[in-house]
């Protein structure tokens, strides 16, 4: 026995330690006990306390042992410290297990624990203990504790071979037992490594069996075996085990049937029986085979054939027999002149075995003294002794036969022999040899004709036929087109392909012969010169890229011609579709685009059609459009192909935009791009009313004095209007808030907004004249106007004009917006004055003083006359605004 011994200060530990190959589970303890030092304690007391100790300590440290299944999982609980020692704990190692310092437990860790990689194989049969040791107690005493990791059937049985060969004889007796050496394994222990085999698909002729007191594996002969039935047998050999899943091995059993020599030789049926010789018959002529088989295999099945010693000697004289192929062959040349029967007995011999016996019997025909001969003269187109037709004439006459032989003979005849196209008719004792129908050359190109000559001797006896072959070549004629392989090629070629690129190769057959069976190919004259082929191979290639958007599809027509005369051709078509590349970016319309939109539109309102094509298809001519680098109010509808707002639109704040569209396809391996120029105008409309700049406000006053001569520019309205053209045309006209009795002494210019003194100022226009101006704009279809008071007032005096309050307007809202059907009153016209004028000015270059008085007088006179009218009536373009009773000023 084995002891840990330690100790700590006064404090010792001792545990016996068994071999942990044996079995053992101890705790080899290391604590500390009692205070004091050696010197106040005897040697015997120390003695006495350690032979307690180590009592004490073997009962506690031989109870601690702790075990797991192998392969656990992270975080499983294997045991607990606290039981047997206090806290705190910790371990050492913390490879597979970690402790809880606290509690005492400890528990896997992510590291498994594999039995199998953890113990050697041989203590498979022994308990797998791993010793941990640990840090206990608070005064840290060392311990070193046992964890015996227990098996599962985690490992399958497996053979060293999947396949098992046994070579048995067939005469093994039954209940004979042949080893099997390649045996299962199985790294699990205990039952979960303990196998059991099943053998299947045995039909009952082989079983197993297995030894108890140590592995042995027997295959045992149930039933006979015999090879001549059935010489090998593939089995199923499965290896399971005992754990709780079982788990299996399969391996492929295949056993042999060798054999042994126990047949013996017999002789076929078709072996002959009797056969006749002609009595002129040549030596080594072979005469008759005997067959005999023995159903053994290999040295067991050799045969040795010999004439029986009973044999008489005359066959033993003429005739001879291979022993290993059973031939019977004449020794020498027969000139017999009778008839002779002859008995042959033949001995077929096998290893170890009895031989079998044959009989045959050979005739011996007699030799024919009269010969019968036939004499050929040849009508069709011949060549030494050979004629020549050509293929597909209709029946025609080759040769006369006429027969040539002794007058003794009788009976006597031509034939032909075998299923042949040829006849034989007999006309006038002649034989006329004949085709019985057409001869095609390219079924059959050569036929040989057999006629045999039958024929009685005067005693009635058979005469040897004789035979003579005509031979007869058909000559071959066009009769055959070319054939393609296919009628139809079809192939895909990419776009931009390599000049000169081979395509694919037609291939036509002709069944004629020589030139008319050569083949030449050629394309059709319309086939583009792009396409070439070779016209001794067929070889279709291409000379230049070709480009799908050109053309997708090219069908071209292949023809093929043979050499005969006259040529025969047939035709086959070859359809190439163009595969699509990404080569074309996408186009757009117009580089520039132009479009005008009016300012009021909604937001996303259609600005204009941005066209882009791309004449790629698929992928590659999908296009999308995108707005570049802008933070402009418009967006590409993508799939309208639009351009539209995002926004209200103001031609007062931006009256034109400017910005790019990018189109981009999705084509492979890149996109292609291009980009176009939008300019965008804001149409203006009617939006904004006119501004008046001055006067300033209503109540502003100003002060025109009595003296003012007629025609003269007492004040300006001055109005703006934000938007353009038309809209932004001004006109003023005055407004009479009520039918007016009196005429104005102003006149306002409709298109300057002048207002002027109309007529002489009398003392009757002293006061406050307030004039209603209405200011309106040219927009279609309705006008926006603004309207503002201008207050004049006619003093004697040029002191300052002030008003408390603005002027009321008190007519009716029609004639403001509708001021043509009030009075207006404007400028009178003053073209004809002002041309006047100019022809007076000439006149006085002319006559400076003459002239002069003229104009004056003019002047005056014109002036006097406008003055008087104007009193009568009140015109359209005038409106008296001078209202006493209503307005008022500061005088």
């Amino acid at each position: 026995m084995n002891y840990a011994f330690s100790c700590t200060g006064l404090g010792c530990c001792l545990c016996p330690q068994r071999s942990l190959a044996a079995g053992g589970a101890w705790v080899t303890c290391v604590t500390a006990m009692g205070h004091g030092t050696p010197d106040n304690m005897n040697w015997a007391g120390l003695l006495q306390n350690l032979l307690v100790v180590v009592h004490l300590q073997q009962i506690i440290c031989g109870s601690v042992r702790f075990s797991i299944p192998e392969e656990q999982d992270p975080g499983i609980l294997v045991g607990s410290l606290s039981k047997h020692f206090p806290p705190p704990y910790q371990l050492l190692t913390q490879e597979y297990l970690w402790t809880d310092k606290n509690t005492g437990n400890f528990y896997t860790t992510e590291q498994k624990m594999d039995r199998e990689a953890l113990c050697p194989e041989e203590t498979k049969a022994e308990e797998c203990i791993i010793l941990h040791n640990a840090v206990v107690g608070p005064s840290g005493d060392l311990i070193q504790f046992p964890v015996i990791i227990e098996d599962i059937n985690d490992n399958a049985p497996h053979f060293e071979n999947s396949v098992i060969h046994l070579r048995v004889s067939e005469d093994v007796t039954v209940g004979t037992s042949f080893l099997l050496d390649d045996q299962a394994q199985d790294r699990d222990a205990g039952h979960n490594g303990k196998l059991h085999y099943q053998l299947k698909d045995s039909a009952g002729v082989f079983s197993l069996k297995v030894e108890e007191d140590e592995p042995v594996i027997l295959l045992v002969v149930q039933t006979a075996l015999d090879r001549e039935t059935r010489d090998l047998y593939q089995m199923a050999l499965v290896a399971t085990d005992c754990g709780s899943e079982p788990l299996s091995a399969t391996a492929t059993l295949i056993v042999t049937v060798t054999d042994v020599n126990d047949n013996c030789p017999s002789f076929s049926s078709d072996s002959p029986r009797s056969v006749t010789v002609p009595g002129d018959s040549p030596k080594n002529m072979l005469v008759a085979q005997v067959r005999a088989t023995d159903p053994d295999s290999g040295p067991n099945a050799a045969i040795v054939y010999s004439l029986s010693p009973k044999v008489s000697e005359r066959a033993k004289k003429l005739f001879s027999l291979d022993s290993l192929t059973g031939y019977i062959r004449l020794t020498q040349d027969l000139q017999s002149d009778n008839s002779e029967e002859l008995l042959l007995k033949v001995l077929a011999s096998g290893h170890h075995c009895p031989p079998a016996d044959s009989q045959v019997t050979v005739t011996v025909l007699p030799k024919v003294n009269q010969e019968l001969t036939f004499e050929i003269r040849f009508i069709a187109e011949h060549q030494n002794q050979t004629v020549v037709l050509p293929e597909n004439q209709p029946p025609t006459v080759l040769a006369v036969l006429e027969l040539h032989g002794d007058s003794s003979l009788k009976g006597s005849s031509l034939a032909i022999e075998s299923e042949v196209p040829f006849t034989l008719s007999q006309q006038n004792g002649k034989y006329l040899l004949s085709t019985s129908k057409p001869l095609d050359y390219e079924m059959k190109s050569e036929h040989h004709i057999s006629v045999v000559v039958h024929g009685r001797s005067a005693e009635g006896s058979v005469i040897t036929p004789y035979r003579h072959v005509i031979r007869l070549l058909v000559a071959d004629v066009n009769d055959n087109a070319p054939q393609f392989l296919q009628s139809h090629y079809q192939l895909e070629v990419e776009e931009n392909n390599q000049p000169g690129m081979s395509l694919l190769r037609v291939s036509a057959s002709d069944a004629d012969s020589g030139y008319n069976g050569r083949v030449t190919y050629r394309l059709d004259k319309r086939t583009s010169t792009t396409f070439n082929i070779d016209p001794v191979t067929g070889q279709l290639s291409v000379s230049a890229s070709l480009d799908r958007e050109q053309q997708g599809v090219h069908k071209i027509t292949v023809f093929a011609r043979d050499s005969g005369s006259p040529p025969l051709e047939s035709v086959a078509t070859v359809s190439i579709c163009v595969l699509d590349q990404n080569d074309n970016a996408p186009v757009f319309l117009t580089p520039h685009f132009i479009f005008f939109i009016p300012e009021n539109v909604p937001p996303f309102a259609q600005v204009g059609r941005v066209g882009v094509t791309d004449p790629d298809e698929g992928e590659n001519g999908k296009t999308e459009l995108y707005v570049v680098n802008s933070s402009e109010p418009f967006v590409v509808d993508n799939t309208q192909g639009t351009l539209r707002t995002t926004t209200h639109l103001d031609r007062e704040t931006d009256d034109r935009y400017e910005l790019y569209l990018l189109a981009a396809d999705r084509g492979h391996p890149a996109a292609l791009t291009s980009t176009a120029r939008v300019t965008i105008f804001v149409e203006d409309i009617n939006d904004n009313q006119p501004k008046v700049i001055l006067p300033s406000s209503n109540s502003s006053c100003q002060t025109v004095s009595s003296a003012t001569i007629a025609g003269t520019i007492v004040t300006k309205i001055y109005a703006v209007d934000e938007d353009s053209g038309l809209n932004s045309e001004i006109t003023y006209t005055v407004v009479a808030p009520k039918p007016a009795q009196n005429s104005s002494p102003f006149r306002v210019d409709l298109m300057t907004g002048n207002i002027t003194v109309a007529q002489q100022l009398l003392r009757k226009d002293l006061g406050m004249h307030h004039l209603f101006i209405v200011v309106r704009d040219g927009g279609k279809p309705a006008p926006l106007y603004t309207t503002v008071w201008v207050n004049l007032l006619i003093n004697e005096s040029m002191g300052p004009c002030h008003l408390d309050r603005a002027p009321t307007w008190t007519g009716t809202a029609d004639l403001v917006q509708t001021p043509s059907k009030a009075p207006i009153c404007e400028v009178e016209d003053t073209r004809s004055a002002q041309l006047t004028l100019f022809v007076g000015l000439g006149m006085m270059l002319v006559s400076t003083c003459l002239l002069a008085a003229t104009a004056v007088l003019y002047l005056k006179q014109k002036r006097r006359s406008l003055q008087q009218n104007k009193r009568g009536h009140i015109e359209e373009n005038e409106i008296p605004l001078r209202l006493k009773d209503k307005y008022y000023s500061d005088d």
